[in-house]
Parts: structure tokens; sequence; C-alpha cells
């Protein structure tokens, strides 16, 4: 019977390939460093060396935790277990703000951020490397007249682009959150890995994903982007409206002119995270000629957080005729983390009974972070192009 008890606990502690209280690190680090660690259990340890220091901390999520100084010059510090997913993080070194040298950085919140994964627990692994097929993420730089500045976006092409000629794609436009960049879901959003992994399964058509920025500005207007006190610019109601022009006018022909594209409608997707979620709810139903595929990831709620709305007069009344809206558009998606609140719920049902056809994705324990938008991708992709 004691030796039973000895094998189950081996057993648990090896579900993850290690025990509870062996750490490895983090697959977040910079090539070769031993810090961070992560242990099974969601904990995180962290070392730096700063013989002269008087003070250390680890902060993480807005929440400080003081780092314990050795002889030899090296403060550490293991924090308890935080959630599964991708978490901003910087050192605190007697009250300067500095990324820590174990890490990559990563453009977050409009500044460039140490970053740390948290392994989600059991086997999640559809947003990690595999030995399938892999497409490219290649970059693209192109001029537009619209802001009269060089642009660069990124482009997942699928495993067969290059070897099969003859072959057209859809095309998906994905957009990022507000204080990050075209970089977030290539680096952050393990883009490449779910698309690679879903195509090799069968449960996504090919596909070509467009990630660029919805910062754009012309000559003279004020830039969408964080600043460095925190305070958003001054946007109003023109919530995208260059962007859109820069979408419409020039990015969509580029695509459509450099790579082997469908290019109707009925192949084309527009998604985006928290703001690109709203850009893309402005900028997609106002324009059906050009998308027949539309989603949000923690993007607009249409008001719904915050009191009652009337869905057929918003969007300049584009969802007012539910007859014409479902027969143009193939999909309407709507996903939140179950911690960020009822807006995107209450938004769906009330669409729903609007007559508006459309799809609703909750990420279970999740708030408004990564883990949420890379199951939403994970969960959105299969069903474009079917």
């Amino acid at each position: 019977m004691r030796s039973f008890a000895i094998l189950l606990i081996l057993a648990l502690g090896l579900c993850w390939g290690q025990s509870s209280d062996e750490s490895k690190p983090a697959s977040s680090n910079v090539m070769g460093t031993e810090y961070p660690r992560v242990f099974a259990d969601g904990r995180a340890a962290f070392r730096l060396k700063a013989p002269e220091a008087q003070k250390v901390q680890v902060d993480i999520m807005a929440k400080k935790y003081d780092m314990a100084k050795g002889e030899d010059g090296f403060w550490t510090a293991t924090i308890p277990p935080q959630v599964a997913g991708f978490h901003y993080y910087r050192l605190v070194v007697d009250g300067v703000n500095i990324n820590d040298p174990g890490s990559e950085t990563y453009f977050g919140v409009g500044q460039q951020f140490s970053g740390i994964e948290i392994p989600e627990p059991g086997h999640v692994d559809y947003y990690e490397t595999k030995s399938v097929p892999h497409g490219e993420v290649r970059q693209r730089r192109y001029w537009s007249a619209t802001t009269q500045q060089w642009r660069r976006c990124f482009i997942y092409t699928p495993p067969d682009y290059d070897a099969n000629q003859k072959a057209r794609y859809p095309v998906f436009y994905l957009l990022h959150g507000f204080g990050e960049d075209e970089r977030g879901w290539v680096t952050q959003g393990r883009l490449d890995n779910i698309m690679d992994n879903l195509i090799a399964e069968k449960k996504a058509v090919p596909m070509l994903v467009v990630v660029d920025t919805f910062v754009a500005a012309k000559p003279g207007e004020e830039p969408m982007v964080m600043r460095q006190d925190g305070r958003r610019p001054n946007i109003g109601g023109n919530i995208g409206e260059t962007f859109r022009e820069v979408l419409l006018k020039e990015l969509i022909p580029m695509v459509d002119s450099t790579y082997r594209t469908l290019s109707d409608r009925e192949h084309r997707a527009m998604a985006g995270l928290s703001w690109g979620g709203l850009t893309t709810y402005t900028i997609a139903p106002a324009n059906l000629d050009k998308f027949a595929y539309i989603g949000g990831f923690s993007g607009s709620t249409g008001g719904f957080g915050r009191g009652n709305v009337d869905v057929k007069t918003m969007q300049n009344g584009v969802f007012a005729d539910a007859e014409t809206f479902n027969k143009k558009v193939k999909l309407l998606y709507l996903s939140i983390g179950s911690m960020e609140g009822p807006g995107a719920k209450n938004f769906h049902e009330a669409l729903e009974k609007a007559g508006i056809k459309n799809v609703y994705f909750e990420s279970p324990g999740t708030a408004h972070e990564w883990l949420t938008w890379r199951r939403s991708l994970n969960d959105f992709v299969p069903r474009l192009f079917q």
C-alpha cells in the first residue's frame, strides 16, 4: 500500500515532467538563461545580480513581491502560483523599473516589458511548436499614401503556400490590442503555432493571416498610441477612421496584388482583440462588400456592460434588418474571458433577440489577457471559410 502511494505521488509530479518542488527555465527566457524559472503549480522564481541595490522587487500583473538579497549579491524571490498564460512583468531596483535581463521583452502597454509564460495544467499544446508542417510569418513593408509613412505588416502563409503555386487562399486580417503593435499576435499570441496545428489537424482550411496595426495617423493628426503618462489620446468618435482608409485603399489591395489570394468578400475575414475588436466592429459591418466573417475577442460589447442599448440603432443601423445582415455575414463572433464581466454575453443575447445570428465563446477562468485571446483564435479560425 505504501509503495502504491509513493508511485501515485511520483506520477502526479511527473504530469508536467517534474515534481511540484522542481522548476525549469521559463519558455519565455533569453536563450541559455536559467531564470526566471516556473514550477508545475504555477509558482515562479526570479533572480537578479545587483550587489549595490538596497531594495529589489518583482512587479507582475501590478502586484509587487519583495526579493531577498544573498551574500553573493544575487536577489531572489519565488512568488505564489500565477494564473496560467502569458504575463508582462518588470523588476524594480531601488524604485526604478527595469526589464529582466534573463527574459525576452515584448511590446505591451505602450512599452517593452519582460514576459513570462506560466504553463497551463495538463497537456495543453495547441499553441506550442509541434512536429507538423510549418507555415511562415513574412514581414512586408508597404508605403501608405494616407499616412505618408512606410508601414509594416506580418503575413502568415500556410505550409503549402510555396509548393502549391496554383492554389489561391482566403485572407484573414487580424488586429492587436491597445498599447501593442503588429508584433503582438506573432510573439505573445503564438499565431503561427496555432495556425500550423489547426491546419495539420484539418480543423482549419489553409489561409493567409495578415497582422497589421490599427495605429494610423495622417500628417498633422495625433496617432492613437499609449502616452508615457498612461493617458490615451483624444480620439473622440473617429475610431479607426484613418486605419479604415489604410486597410481598404492600401493594405487589402497590396495583399491581393502581392500574394495568391481569393479576393472576394466570401473569402475575407477580419477580427481583433480588445481595441482591435472595437476597430473591427466599427469597420467591417460598415463594409460588408469587403468582409463576410467578423470577430472580436474581448472587443466591443456595444455598451451592454453599461446599460441598455438598442441593437437596431447602433453602428448606423447595420443590425436593423436582421434578414439582410444574416444573408451577408457568414459569421459574427464574440468572445470574452469569464472574468471580464457580462458585457459580451449580454451583447450576444441582445443580438440574438434582434434576430442577428452570432457565435459567443467564453474562455473559462481568464481575464483581459493573452490566454483568452489565444483560446479565442483557436476557436475562431476553424469557423472560417468552411
